[in-house]
């Protein structure tokens, strides 16, 4: 199994908005696709920011392509990220899991 992290900043005052969009619009991306095993959604305040992580668990590399394209290490966002999002964090981290 693999682990998908992605990591998001976004200003307070979007912090409960950017929250909603994830669950009803990234959430059920993740979840459609093929290979796609669970997920942990994590956020919090920092700073005077709000910040998102989404651990991701799939099957193997292979299937994390039929969400994330060929160039799987590439960050994935939506049209809607460019109204929340302080930055754009080029790639996310993949890591094999040995244990849980």
């Amino acid at each position: 199994m693999i682990a998908r992290i992605w990591h998001g900043r976004t200003k307070i005052e979007d912090y409960e908005t950017y929250t909603e969009f994830l669950k009803e619009r990234a959430i059920p991306d993740y979840k459609s696709t093929a290979g796609f095993i669970k997920l942990i959604f994590l956020r919090t305040v920092k700073d005077g920011a709000g910040h998102f992580t989404l651990i991701t668990f799939w099957e193997n590399l292979d299937v994390i392509k039929n969400f994330a394209g060929d160039d799987f290490e590439k960050a994935k966002y939506y049209p809607e990220d460019n109204d929340f999002l302080l930055e754009f964090e080029e790639t996310v981290t993949h890591y094999e899991v040995f244990a849980e």
